[in-house]
């Protein structure tokens, strides 16, 4: 190991700015790095005043991490199975300093309402594997291909367990791919997670979406409203206004 800025890190780690609060995070190129997808969702959800937010699948600790920087919660937690990108989640969280706000658990999805016990949180995110079982090529590097399959957990593990820990009018935001939006709405409604909000990802204005984020209610009634589009770039290499913000540019 080598330190820098009195933070261990180990042999392919690097330390990324998060442009928010001067908070980096510690990543390895190679295993599974945070992209869009975590960030939009960081700024889609919202965690209110004494609320408590659980992260499910949280990889190397983005997502807590954005919650706590963005919004007056309580406390944050994240749930990661595979134990090198949870010590590396909780060596970002110790280097920034957040320890007494954020915890990271070594576990799996599919028992995260025995780890952390029904009611227990108020909010909960997700940034699950979108592809179903072996659909795409399997990935030579196993990390990759975790966060990226439903081989470790699947999206029926993910609402049941969310509406086990969630008490009655408890938010679930998810970010998830648009061609599962039919099956994804269905089992939400049949979990007890009301889809109340949607917002469509589009790379450019005339292309088709790539990413829906969805917000869900533990208990709600069916009713869904439907946000304007995000679009990514205004052309090639040039991002949105929005865009801009959100990565806190302008």
């Amino acid at each position: 190991m080598y330190k820098e800025n009195e933070i261990e890190l180990n042999p392919g780690e690097r330390l990324d700015d998060l442009q928010i609060r001067g908070y980096e995070i510690i990543q390895r190129p190679g295993r599974f790095c945070f992209g869009m997808d975590a960030v939009l969702l960081a700024a889609y959800a919202k965690v209110k005043k004494q609320e408590k937010a659980l992260d499910l699948g949280t990889g190397t600790g983005i997502l807590p991490i954005l919650l706590e920087a963005k919004n007056e919660g309580a406390h944050y937690s994240g749930l990661e199975i595979q134990a090198e990108s949870a010590d590396m989640a909780r060596r970002s969280v110790k280097y920034n300093g957040l320890e007494d706000r954020i915890n990271i658990v070594t576990g799996d999805i599919r028992e995260a309402s025995v780890i952390f016990g029904a009611g227990s949180y108020q909010v909960i995110t997700v940034n699950p594997p979108y592809m179903m079982g072996e659909h795409g090529l399997r990935n030579e590097n196993e990390a990759l291909y975790v966060a990226r399959h439903e081989v470790l957990c699947t999206l029926d593990d993910v609402l049941r367990e969310s509406a086990r820990i969630l008490p009655p009018k408890g938010r679930f935001y998810m970010v998830h791919r648009p061609f599962r939006l039919p099956e994804i709405l269905s089992k939400m409604s049949n979990a007890g997670i009301e889809p109340k909000r949607m917002r469509l990802v589009y790379p450019y204005i005339d292309k088709e979406p790539n990413m829906v984020l969805i917000e869900g209610l533990r208990g709600g009634n069916p009713r869904m409203k439907v946000d304007a589009p995000l679009i990514v770039y205004r052309e090639k290499d040039c991002y949105t206004e929005e865009i801009l913000r959100i990565y806190g540019k302008i």
